[in-house]
């Protein structure tokens, strides 16, 4: 079966997690040039039907009120810089095991495999230096590490 990927960004007005990071990395780390923090949630199913995966998308991927939906990366401008996260092999997945749960709920069957990754999308005039010791602070290397952001076979 395919695996079938979808990014999912809260609307501006309802961003507050990339807000509250944005506000902890100039804090703890004492960055300037630092603009704006956007996350955006990347969830690859597999072992599911497309019609199930578009079934789930406004269900239990997204909120359609607070949420944007694509299904290929955002295109980044000039002063971005982007990154994404997942969880390390063998570490529990609150948002992945909840979304295999609903649709299999939505399926009413056998559960389907999800995996989830965080994209960061940085904007500000940062040097690489700067950029490093972000993504320092934010992966936690005892539990997640940096993901690739290649596309899906």
């Amino acid at each position: 079966m395919s695996v079938y990927r979808i990014y999912v960004e809260k609307k501006p007005q309802f961003a507050v997690e990339g807000k509250a990071v944005l506000s902890d990395l100039k804090t703890a780390l004492q960055i300037k040039g630092i603009k704006d923090v956007r996350i955006v949630n990347r969830y690859d199913a597999e072992g599911i039907t497309k019609e199930n995966f578009e079934k789930a998308t406004p269900t239990v991927f997204s909120e359609p009120p607070v949420d944007d939906v694509y299904y290929s990366l955002p295109e980044i401008e000039a002063d971005e810089k982007m990154f994404a996260t997942e969880f390390l092999p063998g570490q529990f997945d609150q948002r992945a095991d909840s979304c295999e749960q609903c649709i299999q709920i939505l399926r009413q069957g056998e559960r389907c495999r999800v995996k989830n990754a965080r994209v960061y999308i940085v904007s500000g005039a940062l040097t690489d230096v700067d950029f490093d010791k972000l993504k320092s602070y934010i992966i936690n290397p005892v539990e997640s590490r940096e993901a690739s952001l290649d596309t899906v076979k």
